[in-house]
């Protein structure tokens, strides 16, 4: 397995992944798939505000995607960063989301991250699970703030802080 840079030519693969999670999971709030060619504004956007995103590759397959975004827009929040990961359905269980991390999350460090911040809608034990083996505590709990599948949706938000030695 190889971790590198998002490419253009990941997008359709990275656009599907989302996309399974859109149709079968309260992961994300989107409600409608996307097509590669918005997947590719959004990791153009991503990179281009100076955050990684990372994909994982087996041969020519990708199986799961990570990356830090501003957690808010404002300039006081500049060391905040939200990160996420997506790992494709036939590989979950495996590593990947960790192997993804473990380069995402010291490359957001590196680059001036001081708080880093995950986004889970609950319930999600996998990521819950995933989060907290990297150190990640639960920080906030909002009450039915996301409706998806005809019912209410909680969202919990963890968070790891860098201390420099």
């Amino acid at each position: 397995m190889l971790i590198t840079p998002a490419a253009s030519a990941d997008t359709e693969a990275i656009s599907a992944i989302y996309n399974h999670y859109v149709a079968t999971s309260h992961a994300t709030f989107e409600l409608k798939p996307i097509d590669p060619d918005e997947m590719g504004r959004r990791v153009i956007d991503t990179v281009s505000q100076g955050y990684p995103f990372l994909v994982c590759h087996d041969q020519d397959q990708v199986l799961g995607y990570a990356y830090g975004r501003p957690f808010r827009p404002r300039p006081g929040y500049r060391h905040a960063v939200e990160v996420a990961v997506y790992v494709h359905p036939d590989h979950q269980g495996k590593g990947i989301g960790k192997r993804l991390y473990d380069q995402l999350l010291p490359t957001l460090f590196t680059n001036g991250a001081h708080s880093l911040i995950a986004t889970i809608a609950l319930p999600n034990e996998a990521s819950v699970r995933m989060h907290e083996n990297f150190g990640f505590v639960k920080s906030g709990h909002f009450r039915e703030v996301g409706r998806k599948f005809d019912r209410w949706i909680d969202v919990g938000y963890w968070q790891f802080l860098h201390h420099k030695d």
